[in-house]
C-alpha cells in the first residue's frame, strides 16, 4: 500500500507542471477571437480558472497537491475527493 501511494505521488509530480490543464477534468486553454467595435478579429486565448490545492486522502493517509479548475473544486465539494479522483483516473486525466 505504501509503495502504491509513493508511486502515485511521483506520477502526479511528473505531470506537466507548467501546463494550464485541470488534472481532474482536463479543462485546458481555448482559442477564440477578440472582436473590436469595427468587427476586426484578432486571435486570443481563454485560460481556465486554475488553482493549486492540497487534498487529504484518508484511504492512503497522505496529502496530494493538484492543479484543478474552480468548477472541479465545486465537484469535489459535492461528490468527495475520492470519487472525483477515481473518475479522473478512469477518463485518463490522472495517472
Amino acid at each position: 500500500m505504501f509503495f502504491f501511494a509513493l508511486a502515485f505521488r511521483i506520477s502526479l509530480k511528473k505531470i506537466n507542471k507548467m501546463s494550464r490543464v485541470c488534472q481532474l477534468t482536463g479543462k485546458s486553454v481555448m482559442v477564440g477571437n477578440n472582436v473590436s467595435h469595427s468587427n476586426r478579429k484578432t486571435k486570443r486565448k481563454f485560460y481556465p480558472n486554475l488553482i493549486t490545492k492540497k487534498f487529504y486522502l484518508p484511504e492512503e493517509d497522505s496529502y496530494v497537491t493538484l492543479k484543478i479548475s474552480t468548477s472541479a473544486l465545486r465537484t469535489i465539494n459535492k461528490k468527495g475527493i475520492t470519487e472525483v479522483m477515481k473518475e479522473a483516473r478512469e477518463k485518463g486525466y490522472l495517472k
